[in-house]
């Protein structure tokens, strides 16, 4: 790439080349003129050169000047490269912005899970729960029967107990003959039948 002291170089020796041409030129024109005084005009002519050759200096260091201050070629570089410092920071923010979209949408879905995991814990729980109390009213049932059941036995056998000793008392008065006058065949065999009834009743 070409700076712009080299491109003012390549520009000022031209025009330092020229000027000492036309300096000499006019050094030689003006021995001419001197030469030749007979020419009334040759002083006005070598004024007017003298204006023209600094006329040209003076626009020569102008066009100087300006290419040192006016570095185009250096601002269209330095505008490039903001430029392209400006897209690598705007791709370099979308990277970073795809990033943390990719990271939040990790960190929503693993959210979504644990959400899914507690809510199939509470079902979970409320199913054990449910069969819970179902098995402990089942265990209650089981108790309360069990505890009627022995309550049931218990009362036949003392309604046995009762029975028999009602029994052994009577056969103890019938055979002492205490009942022998007041109880006929007939009532004896219906004693005897009843309590056999109730015996079998409560095996």
């Amino acid at each position: 790439m070409i700076n712009v002291s080299d491109r003012t170089k390549k520009i000022a020796f031209p025009l330092a080349y020229c000027a000492v041409i036309l300096l000499a030129a006019s050094s030689g024109f003006a021995s001419e003129a001197g030469g030749g005084a007979h020419h009334p005009d040759s002083g006005a002519q070598m004024k007017d050169f003298y204006w023209r050759v600094f006329d040209f200096a003076v626009l020569v260091a102008i066009v100087v000047w300006a290419l040192k201050k006016a570095n185009v070629k250096g601002s269209l570089t330095d505008r490039q490269s903001q430029i392209e410092k400006s897209l690598k920071e705007a791709q370099e923010g979308r990277l970073a912005a795809e990033a943390k979209l990719l990271e939040y949408s990790g960190k929503l879905d693993q959210a979504t899970k644990e959400i899914d995991d507690i809510h199939a814990a509470i079902i979970r729980e409320g199913e054990q729960e449910k069969q819970r109390i179902i098995a402990e009213a089942h265990k209650a049932a089981e108790r309360i029967a069990t505890q009627a059941a022995l309550s049931a036995e218990q009362e036949i056998v003392k309604a046995r107990a009762e029975l028999r000793a009602e029994a052994g008392r009577l056969a103890v008065e019938l055979a002492g003959g205490k009942l022998a006058g007041a109880i006929q065949k007939a009532d004896h065999d219906r004693f005897v039948g009843e309590y056999l009834d109730k015996v079998v009743q409560l095996q």
